[in-house]
Order: structure tokens, then C-alpha cells, then sequence
């Protein structure tokens, strides 16, 4: 009760106080309507009069004029009337008309009306013209009595007063009476909330009121922990053993589980019946083994290799490094089926010329997302089968596993599912032409996290899922939620190991650069132009050898001094585009070559 009365006194108080200061409000607000309601009284009964007063002065009825006048004064307002001849002359007056008013008094020509305070108190004077004819004959003045405004005044004063008074004792009454039933439910809220538990369980606050209070709390931490995250990053120099610390810290011995068509490691037995292990260098591989032999987790992949399947345990599971092992690869096997319709078909005839917005038409086959589907599903199956744990952390590398995210979200929705998405991201006119388009999209909302290289990407799918889907969108804080799951699209601009395990192994640079042009028979003093990547439309092959053969017709004198090489590995090859852009590669090359005499080795 006196934690009650501490809120309630503090309130009368304030309401007694805004009853005072409000009090001069009135009286001038009263003041206005009753002055502007005299005014308008005026008028009427000048208007109402007027025809009858210029008559009896235009004719020999003047001796009416004063019974007239006393007539509109009965009015119980009206005090008296008076009226003004054109020489500024009192010609008629009613008995109690104010001798203080002068026909010729100035402030009567500043406007139609005026008040002036006597001693009897305050009178309202309205001046009306008289016209006849175009001419003015004189003006009527009509004196009302003010005396009854201040009486209204002390009313409505008394009034307002009063209600504040009885204003304040009913709210002061409704909050005794909620205080007392709330205040101990409030009382353990507050316990809870100040002991720290409350905050990171509101499902056990007592009180419905202190929830909302308990969700910004936790907001504004996690807000706070994000922000001393981005302050740590940016002065961490990265390194293995950084990187180990961190994830160990954050993710407290959560399960890594990665999801590629790529493998890190293929076993490939050759034409003498070796077996030979490749590693490749692509930039998903040297991207993400480093976090995978930081994490020790499995590495979920494709097993392309034709001796693939003699390396692995009963559980298809691989020890890799093979020299120094660090953590699991997971072989999944396809039928050829299988990997003609899903990956060379769905994923790099439709989904890679579509994102990427190349002058090769997508191509879209029903048998070929039907494979697709198939494969996603059986990708998520093994997922399932390694996951030891309901809340491991998965990454879904790129374009083959769109609908993979759902799939393990409807079985494990308490993963973290981070979805990188190695590729551009069309436009929303562009990507609408896919047939399958609504599924692609909210396959990728199953996920935590949806990456992309940079914000535009991000751009581009958050604008894309608003036209095609039905959902809601913060692009403030770049989220998505659909179907009531919440998935964040960031950009995040991939990285690769520096230096890498493999650079130690490697000649000088002059010992290289010696050798090349020896295999190709070039000057020591020639400057070599070298470009590496895999044979694809995208890479800008064609337009490179296109730009040196710019170079050499600005520049003749470099023709004998420059030489471009380019090695391309062959990608794709059972795709009938990459066959037909091989031999168009291969016919600018030969062009360029002969336009300038050079040998093609």
C-alpha cells in the first residue's frame, strides 16, 4: 500500500496542477467564443433592422427611430443602441447608451466591433453602416452587456476543475486496486529477471507483463554480443590456430558437417592400373579444407573417382589427409542416371547459364530435375545417417543442392544449416523463367543462412524471393521469414588458405619461368602473358585472346615480343555446349596465330 500511495500522491499532485495552469486556458478560450458570438448577434440584428431604419430616415418617420431602437434593446444582452449621422453626429440613443462612445472614436475604424471597460465592467460595441442608394447615411451602434461572460467563465472553471479533481481520484482508486492484485507477481518477475534467469528463459516468468521487457533484454544482448564479435574480427589476424581456438569457443564441440558435389580427395587408377590421388584446386576445395581440418567434422561429396570405391570403409567413410588425417570423408555414390540428369543436366545446363546470365541459353529437362530431386533427397539421407547430434552445424556448398536445406530442416530443425552459394544470383526476370523456380527458392529458406560472394547477389535473391513467394521481409537486416523460419542472406566474399601447404613444394620462379619458355621455344626477353583456369564460358577465355589481338594490331611492335599462353583444363566435356565452345576456343586461337605468324605449339 505505501509503494501505492508513493505513485498516487505524486499523481493528484500533477492533476491539481494541471487543473491551475489550464484555468487561464478557459478564460481566454471563453473569452474568444463569447466575443465572436457577440459579434455575430450583432450583425443579425443590424441586418435584421436595416431596411427598416433607412426607410424611417429617408422619409418623415424619423420620429420612430428611437421606439425602434429601445424595441431591439430588450434583449437581455443587449444593453443599448445608437445611431450616428454621416457628420459623425449622437442623433439617437436608447437611455442607458455609455456616454465614453464617440461617433468619431479612431478605434472604430480599425474594425467593425470593440471592447471597452467601463465601470459598471466590460461592454462589446458593434458599428454597422446604413446604406441608401449607394451612400452611407450613418451607423447603427449596438452595446452589449459583458458581464455575463465572466459569470459562464467561473462556471466552466468550476467545472473542469472539479472533474480533474474526481479525474484523479478515480485513477488513483484503479491503480490501488491493480498494484495490490499485480504487485506480487511483479515482484517475483523481477526477482527472476534480475538473477539472470529470466532472461534466458521467459517461459518461466510468472508475469505476462515483464515478457516484453525480457525479449528486448535479449535483443539488446544479442545485438551487443554481435557487435563485440565484429569489434574481435576485425583486429584477429587469421591463422589455423586462431581459427581452431574460435570455432572450438563458439561452436563448444558442435558437430561440422560439410556438403559438396566436389570431393577434396579423388582416387583415380590409370591406364598402367596405378592409382593415383588428386586433390583438387578449386576454390570450394581450398576455401573450406582448412576450416575441416580445424573442425574435424565430415565431408559429405560426390565420389567421382573410379577407384573411389576401393578406399573406403564398410560406411563408405575416408580418413583424409591421407598423410596426416584430420577429418572424415563421406562418399556418396551415384548411377550414371543419376549423375547425367542432376549434375550435368539440371545444375550446368540449366541452373549455371541461368545464374550466371551467359549468352548460352538454359536448358530445362523434366527428366533432368526429376534426378535432381532424387539426388538432393539421397544427399540428405546421408546427412541424416552422420548427423550424431539434433543441432549440428551443416554447410551446403552451391547450385547441386538447392532443395537440400528443406529436406534436412523438415528432419533436424534445430540445425544450423548455412547455404553458400558459390555462383551469381540473377535478377528476378532472369531467374523467373526456371520452370521449377518456387521450389529452388524455398528449398534455400530452409536454411539459417544463406551466403553469397557479394550484396548484390544478396540483392538480387531477396528481391526475388518478394516476387515470387509470399513472405515477409526485413531489408534492413537482410531476413526472410517464410512459413514461420527465419533465414538471414548475407554476402560473405570467400577467402582461400595463404600460403597454402603446397607452396613450399614448389621451384623458384625463375627456374619456372625458364622452363616455360624453353617448352615454348621463347626469348628470355619476351614478356609471357599466362592465364590458368578451367574450360568454361564464363572464365572470359575468348575475350582474352581477343584482347591480345587488339593489343598487337594497336601495337605491331610488340608482335615477337609478346606471348600469351593459356592452360585450360577440360570441364564438362559431356555437355554438347563445352564441346562446341572447346572448338570455338581452339578456332580463335589458330586465327590469331596465323594473322600474326606465329606457330601454335
Amino acid at each position: 500500500m505505501k509503494l501505492s500511495l508513493r505513485f498516487v500522491l505524486p499523481l493528484l499532485v500533477v492533476l491539481f496542477l494541471v487543473a491551475l495552469s489550464v484555468t487561464p486556458l478557459i478564460d481566454t478560450l471563453t473569452f474568444h467564443w463569447f466575443t465572436r458570438d457577440l459579434d455575430l448577434r450583432g450583425k443579425m440584428i443590424a441586418n435584421a433592422v436595416h431596411d427598416s431604419l433607412v426607410r424611417k430616415l429617408t422619409s418623415s418617420e424619423q420620429s420612430k427611430i428611437l421606439p425602434l431602437l429601445i424595441k431591439i434593446t430588450l434583449d437581455d444582452r443587449l444593453m443599448a443602441a445608437g445611431f450616428c449621422n454621416g457628420q459623425g453626429s449622437l442623433q439617437y440613443k436608447t437611455e442607458l447608451f455609455p456616454k465614453e462612445i464617440r461617433c468619431l472614436d479612431p478605434k472604430f475604424e480599425l474594425k467593425p466591433y470593440n471592447i471597452r471597460r467601463l465601470e459598471d465592467g466590460n461592454i462589446h460595441i458593434t458599428k454597422n453602416p446604413l446604406m441608401a442608394e449607394g451612400r452611407v447615411l450613418g451607423h447603427l451602434f449596438l452595446i452589449h452587456d459583458m458581464s455575463f461572460i465572466e459569470k459562464r467563465s467561473k462556471e466552466t472553471k468550476w467545472y473542469v476543475f472539479m472533474f480533474f479533481i474526481l479525474l484523479g481520484i478515480v485513477i488513483s482508486a484503479l491503480t490501488v486496486i491493480i498494484a495490490q492484485w499485480s504487485w506480487r507477481g511483479w515482484i517475483g518477475a523481477m526477482r527472476t529477471l534480475l538473477t539472470g534467469e529470466g532472461i534466458f528463459r521467459p517461459s518461466e516468468m510468472t508475469s505476462e507483463e515483464v515478457k516484453p521487457l525480457v525479449k528486448d533484454l535479449r535483443t539488446l544482448i544479442k545485438e551487443l554480443q554481435v557487435n563485440q564479435h565484429i569489434r574481435d574480427e576485425s583486429l584477429i589476424s587469421w591463422t589455423p590456430k586462431v581459427l581452431k581456438e574460435i570455432l572450438n569457443k563458439e561452436l563448444s564441440g558442435d558437430e561440422v558437417i560439410i556438403v559438396s558435389n566436389r570431393e577434396p580427395y579423388i582416387h583415380n587408377r590409370t591406364k598402367e592400373g596405378d592409382v593415383e590421388v588428386r586433390h583438387p584446386a578449386s576454390g570450394l576445395v581450398t576455401a573450406l579444407e582448412p576450416v575441416m581440418k580445424t573442425c574435424s567434422g565430415t565431408w559429405i561429396a560426390h565420389g567421382s573417382g573410379n577407384a573411389d570405391r576401393e578406399f573406403v570403409d564398410e560406411k563408405d567413410r575416408l580418413k583424409v589427409p591421407l598423410e596426416d588425417p584430420k577429418y572424415r570423408l563421406r562418399r556418396v555414390w551415384l548411377t550414371e542416371e543419376e549423375e547425367e540428369g542432376y549434375y550435368y543436366g539440371f545444375s550446368n545446363e540449366g541452373l549455371w547459364p541461368l545464374c550466371h546470365i551467359a549468352h548460352t541459353r538454359p536448358v530445362f529437362r523434366s527428366q533432368d530435375w526429376e534426378q535432381y530431386v532424387r539426388v538432393n533427397k539421397k544427399f540428405a539421407e546421408v546427412v541424416l545417417s552422420e548427423a550424431r547430434s539434433k543441432d549440428p552445424v551443416i554447410l551446403i556448398q552451391d547450385y547441386h543442392f538447392a532443395l537440400l536445406p528443406k529436406l534436412i530442416r523438415d528432419k533436424l530443425p534445430d540445425a544450423i544449416i548455412i547455404t553458400f552459394w558459390h555462383i551469381p544470383w540473377p535478377n528476378p526476370e532472369a531467374f523467373g523463367i526456371c520452370p521449377w523456380r518456387e521450389e529452388i527458392l524455398e528449398g534455400l529458406l530452409g536454411s539459417t543462412i544463406v551466403g553469397f560472394h557479394i550484396q548484390f547477389h544478396c540483392n538480387n535473391f531477396i528481391e526475388t524471393v518478394d516476387r515470387l513467394l509470399e513472405c515477409r521481409i526485413d531489408k534492413e537486416h537482410s531476413t526472410i521469414s517464410f512459413l514461420e523460419k527465419m533465414t538471414a542472406v548475407k554476402a560473405y566474399p570467400i577467402s582461400i588458405e595463404w600460403p597454402p601447404y603446397w607452396l613450399n613444394l614448389c621451384k623458384p620462379i625463375q627456374e619456372c619461368s625458364n622452363k616455360i619458355r624453353s617448352l615454348h621455344g621463347l626469348s628470355y626477353r619476351s614478356v609471357v602473358g599466362l592465364g590458368i583456369e578451367r574450360l568454361d564460358y564464363t572464365k572470359g577465355i575468348i575475350e582474352r585472346f581477343l584482347a591480345v589481338e587488339k593489343l598487337l594490331d594497336l601495337h605491331p611492335e610488340w608482335i615477337g615480343k609478346f606471348s600469351f599462353i593459356q592452360i585450360a583444363a577440360p570441364s564438362r566435356s559431356r555437355i554438347e555446349t563445352y564441346q562446341h565452345f572447346q572448338t570455338e576456343v581452339r578456332k580463335v586461337a589458330e586465327r590469331i596465330n596465323e594473322k600474326f605468324n606465329v606457330t601454335q605449339n
